[in-house]
């Protein structure tokens, strides 16, 4: 008779959950579209940035694998084929994870002022939370920009791990992609709920102990987000929903309604 852990279906019920936050900020669409759609913009003008980096890698990747595989050299051709075919993949692997994390962080600074209005949106329809203590506009710029650095960090780090996973014999690619995905989109929760605890005065530190306190949950949103950034184009699409998910994620691990109230007496933030 097979026994359950109450507390392994409860962490993946947490993980779905999360993962449905996602899917409630594509909702979002039908209360704000037209603000939605202006959080599109800067996520198209920086994605055609990463797309180039990511289009220019791809052209070239026979070469890369080859540059950091020179140990190969010497084994016989079906051997050192297998190999870097197997770096090529790692190498794609990692990079996605790098140029994702790297796209996310600068999209919320190049739009910062119409993703905080997603959020704000996302606060008013579900009962906005008391207004923080305002720094000013350089302060809160040096702040993001060094919480933007300290989140981008470890990223590279995991980029790294996600390369070398990659060169485990038969089974590196589907361990380095779920490592991607796990990991990664914890990275990727952590930045995108900067906006939406920024809003309640609590910053990095504070933010990963709120995120870890419902760890399941926050990877769960942050795994699909991972996943729907992954589809091309998907990421300029889904960053607006992607930020309005996060808002509900941080609204949702700080005990707070995430419960519509009525949108008719919301204001049209458009």
């Amino acid at each position: 008779m097979a026994i359950h852990s109450p507390r392994r279906a409860s962490s993946i019920r947490e993980f779905f959950i999360g993962a449905g936050f996602l899917f409630r900020g594509f909702r979002i669409w039908i209360t704000a579209p037209r603000l939605m759609l202006l959080g599109m913009v800067p996520a198209a003008i920086v994605g055609v940035l990463a797309l180039t980096v990511l289009i220019t890698l791809f052209a070239n990747i026979q070469a890369v694998a080859s540059f950091v595989t020179p140990f190969a050299n010497d084994w016989g051709e079906l051997a050192r084929a297998a190999t870097q075919f197997a770096a090529g993949v790692a190498v794609v692997l990692a990079s996605i994870l790098l140029v994702m994390n790297t796209y996310t962080t600068v999209t919320l600074m190049v739009g910062d002022s119409f993703y905080r209005k997603i959020s704000g949106h996302v606060d008013a329809i579900n009962g906005s939370p008391p207004p923080p203590e305002p720094l000013g506009f350089w302060s809160d710029f040096r702040r993001g920009l060094g919480e933007g650095l300290r989140v981008l960090l470890p990223t590279v780090g995991l980029a790294i791990l996600v390369l070398l996973l990659g060169f485990i014999p038969v089974v590196g690619s589907i361990v380095a992609a779920t490592a991607g995905a796990l990991l990664g989109g914890w990275l990727l929760v952590v930045e995108l709920g900067n906006i939406p605890f920024e809003a309640r005065g609590m910053h990095l530190t504070t933010r990963r102990q709120a995120l870890r306190g419902s760890r399941a949950r926050s990877v769960g949103f942050g795994a699909a987000t991972y996943l729907v950034f992954l589809v091309p184009l998907g990421a300029v699409f889904a960053m607006p929903a992607a930020l309005a998910g996060a808002t509900l994620l941080t609204r949702s691990v700080l005990g707070e309604d995430t419960r519509p109230v009525d949108a008719s007496a919301v204001p049209n933030p458009a």
